[in-house]
């Protein structure tokens, strides 16, 4: 059975990094990240609306590869640069509330692990990073909804 691993953690801490050099380890899937690309190429300032298309192409994914997942008798590993309690998180932040659909989807499609990225490298400022002074507790926010939803977890922390 396919393995679907999350890795998550604040903006600036490897995430990308560590899921494509995983993937490629362990020869398995990599699911970039979808809001980096999505925000990339919009030409004005998001929206609500832009976050929940974001979230709604995430749980498709999700639905899509978890039917597969179903499928597959081997032990294929797919690695989510970034995933739902990341988005989840992000509503919250910056809208103070987070729709209900994307909660419940949080509890349909889960991670089996959860690599959850420490902010110990430094800021590297790029246009779509914003949150360059809370990290520590965007951290802390994403390792109480991993808790929360009880599923195993690592914290990794960078030498």
């Amino acid at each position: 059975m396919s393995h679907f691993i999350g890795l998550i953690g604040p903006e600036s801490t490897g995430k990308s990094t560590l899921a494509s050099y995983l993937a490629k380890r362990y020869n398995g899937i990599l699911v970039p990240e979808y809001a980096r690309t999505y925000m990339e190429n919009l030409n004005r300032p998001y929206t609500f609306e832009d976050v929940e298309a974001i979230a709604r192409h995430q749980i498709s994914l999700l639905q899509s590869l978890t039917n597969e997942k179903m499928r597959k008798c081997e032990n294929e590993k797919i690695f989510f640069d970034t995933e739902l309690i990341v988005t989840k998180v992000w509503f919250e932040h910056k809208y103070n509330k987070c729709p209900d659909w994307l909660i419940e989807a949080l509890h349909r499609y889960p991670m089996d692990v959860y690599l959850l990225c420490y902010p110990d490298l430094p800021w590297v400022p790029d246009p779509v990073r914003e949150n360059p002074d809370i990290r520590l507790e965007l951290f802390n926010r994403y390792e109480a909804e991993i808790q929360a939803l009880n599923i195993p977890y690592y914290i990794i922390r960078h030498c």
